[in-house]
């Protein structure tokens, strides 16, 4: 990982887990709020039933006249006290530190809560009941805590979440990086070949050394930096240009590309045969020549030196036979895509098959591959559907 790769990893975590966070935060801080609500009203509910419970039991005994046990607690986290009118202590399990106001029915510090109830009675001494309870304080506590775990496995969870989604977003925009380098690569290694050819022959011609050989180096040098132009551009801006349909003999196209592809040839002693029938279609000429020229570009640059390459179009088929390195059955379910090439000794930058493919999905073209290693390779292409039947019958007349 390059360090623009792993500044935008860091950058898009950031942002995820920042946001992540932050809201399940505000939800559980919403979850706390309604819980300590909750809470509160519980405890509250709890004190004031222990409060009438104590206060009713206090005044049952007085009016049997027995004596009241206060000894006697309601549970381990409810705790009472009694009081006489002038507020002093008659009997208390209460925790001393705390200084009951009580003017205010409840009071609250930060360990305990409490409740107080007062008794009118003249004959019984007792004046306050008051309730002390650590139960609210105890479960927001817990509360706290549970909150926080999950606060945080939350956070681990996201954080491994937003970086497996953010290896799984890199991953098509690292292997387009990767297949980019490789493609810009390739095309100083393609272009290296023609354009030293091109300067040694005229280095060559200029001492006059076989004008007439080295011209023929220099037309096909040319051609096949023209060639790479023309891939390199159809690639580029295919998208945007529109197609324009006419009407043409597709013989007359493909006899003009054998011609063409013959002064390239030169270079590795390959003859180009053609045996042509007329085929009128209608379709765009341009992507109909760019569906030639890289079909027999193709054969070139994977045929042995001094063997051939066989051009046909017979019944309506275009068959393009090398005689070369061949392709593997594994090759053969990789070879249309961008950037693939069948050998990477053999140069070229992989998109000369893929622009004959994507035609020829485009047209509903059939498109047919066959071959064996060190045996050759033979693509087939069907102009059945795409026929001008008017042509056709004009010719048959």
């Amino acid at each position: 990982m390059n360090r623009d790769e792993r500044k935008a990893l860091i950058s898009f975590l950031s942002i995820y887990i920042i946001s992540a966070i932050f809201l399940i935060g505000v939800i559980l801080y919403i979850y706390y709020k309604n819980e300590t609500k909750m809470l509160e009203e519980t405890c509250s509910m709890e004190l004031n039933n222990a409060s009438m419970h104590i206060k009713t039991e206090i005044m049952n005994k007085y009016m049997k006249k027995q004596e009241f046990n206060a000894n006697k607690l309601l549970n381990e986290n409810i705790k009472y006290g009694l009081f006489d009118k002038d507020k002093k202590v008659i009997f208390s399990y209460l925790d001393k530190n705390f200084a009951i106001d009580f003017s205010k029915t409840s009071n609250k510090n930060e360990f305990y809560n409490y409740f107080i109830t007062t008794l009118d009675e003249e004959d019984i001494p007792i004046k306050y009941i008051v309730i002390e309870t650590c139960q609210e304080v105890q479960d927001k506590n817990k509360l706290k805590i549970f909150i926080l775990i999950i606060l945080v496995l939350s956070s681990i969870f996201i954080g491994c979440i937003g970086f497996l989604l953010s290896k799984i977003l890199l991953k098509p925009v690292r292997q387009r990086i990767h297949s980019m380098d490789k493609f810009i690569k390739d095309s100083a290694h393609e272009l290296n070949t023609p354009i030293s050819v091109l300067m040694t022959s005229v280095s060559m011609l200029k001492n006059g050394k076989n004008p007439q050989k080295m011209m023929k180096y220099i037309l096909s040098s040319s051609k096949q930096i023209s060639q790479i132009y023309n891939d390199i551009h159809f690639s580029a801006f295919n998208e945007i240009n529109e197609d324009v349909f006419e009407e043409f003999n597709l013989k007359e196209l493909v006899s003009e590309s054998v011609d063409y592809f013959n002064d390239i040839s030169i270079t590795k002693n390959i003859v180009i045969n053609s045996d042509l029938e007329n085929c009128f279609i209608k379709m765009d000429r341009t992507k109909t020549q760019k569906l030639v020229n890289n079909l027999i570009s193709n054969a070139i640059k994977y045929s042995y030196k001094d063997s051939q390459i066989d051009v046909c179009l017979i019944n309506n088929i275009l068959s393009v036979k090398d005689y070369g390195i061949g392709i593997s059955n594994e090759e053969q379910k990789e070879i249309f895509k961008r950037y693939k090439r069948g050998n990477n000794n053999e140069g070229g930058f992989g998109i000369g098959l893929d622009i004959v493919k994507g035609i020829c999905e485009e047209y509903l073209l059939p498109l047919t591959v066959e071959s064996k290693i060190k045996n050759g390779a033979l693509f087939s292409i069907d102009f059945t559907s795409i026929l001008n039947k008017k042509y056709m019958q004009k010719e048959n007349e």
